[in-house]
């Protein structure tokens, strides 16, 4: 690895930067780190040397290929078991502004961070293939750091995309070792189970029981099938059957408490939303006509 993509090792315990930070650190001597907690993401990726982790009351010893991902106000520590053995790793830093803006793009980006939370998992293990994989995609992202080149912001911007969806991936397929076939009928299950229970609660907690997966996975195959995430879809399937039932002449509350929708203030704001205008508004507008054509047919 390039000499001057290494930086010397700092102990503290802040970003300066608003986004992300990365570091390459390769010390001889390693310095001692007391517990300490931090207000952004860290994910350790180990490389080499004789320490452990203790994260919260569990200690973890490392091996090539560990990553940890040590959530926001999370206490740690380095244990060093061994001054004298050189110690490896890399250190990537992201702020939960950073990751917000990345989870609005998509969910698939935050995957790992979900999971981490919803399991109480921290660290992760990897065979040398594919962490060596994602080592190649740390220092490519460190060498547009370090270096100079035309479209320097925008390219570190993509490396610091596709690490991370890179990172979420391997996970994600991890945990969900499932053919494509599977998947598919999985995908066609889930819209026969929301047009038959439409009006029950349909939160991913809720299928992910009925259909004994994960509910990153669920949310992860609908999105790729349809473009829509899951309550997008949930949410126009029931203001499309709200707006029929209102064009039929049913009253604004039997409809909307009919389809899954808890108060009239969120079925409002859907449905304007979804329809430019007022529930009120729009069954005056179009009730009549609709009604008109249903007795023609």
């Amino acid at each position: 690895m390039k000499q001057n993509l290494q930086s010397t090792f700092d102990p503290r315990q802040y970003m300066l930067s608003r986004d992300f930070e990365i570091y390459f650190y390769n010390d001889k001597n390693p310095a001692k780190v007391d517990f300490h907690t931090h207000n952004y993401y860290e994910f350790y990726f180990f490389l080499e040397g004789a320490v452990s982790i203790q994260v919260r009351q569990e200690i973890y010893p490392l091996s090539f290929g560990d990553i940890l991902l040590i959530p926001p106000g999370t206490p740690h520590r380095l244990v060093i078991h061994d001054h004298n053995v050189r110690y490896s790793r890399f250190v990537f830093w992201i702020s939960l502004e950073y990751c917000e803006s990345l989870r609005a793009v998509s969910e698939d980006y935050i995957y790992l961070i979900q999971k981490a939370a919803n399991d109480n998992i921290n660290i992760f293990h990897n065979d040398r293939i594919t962490f060596n994989t994602i080592q190649t995609k740390i220092i490519r992202l460190l060498e547009e750091i370090h270096e100079e080149h035309f479209g320097q912001k925008a390219q570190i911007s993509l490396c610091v995309s596709d690490l991370i969806l890179h990172i979420n991936r391997v996970i994600y397929e991890r945990d969900s070792p499932i053919t494509k076939s599977s998947e598919s009928s999985l995908y066609e299950k889930l819209l026969n189970y929301i047009e038959e229970h439409i009006d029950e609660e349909l939160s991913l907690d809720a299928l992910a029981e009925v259909f004994y997966v994960s509910k990153y996975h669920i949310a992860h195959i609908f999105k790729k099938n349809l473009g829509l995430s899951i309550h997008q879809y949930i949410t126009k399937k029931r203001l499309a059957l709200c707006r029929d039932a209102l064009l039929s002449n049913n009253s604004i509350t039997q409809v909307y408490s009919s389809y899954g929708f808890g108060d009239y203030s969120a079925f409002y704001r859907a449905f304007k939303k979804e329809y430019g205008t007022s529930p009120v508004v729009y069954k005056k507008m179009y009730a009549g006509n609709y009604m008109h054509k249903q007795t023609e047919a």
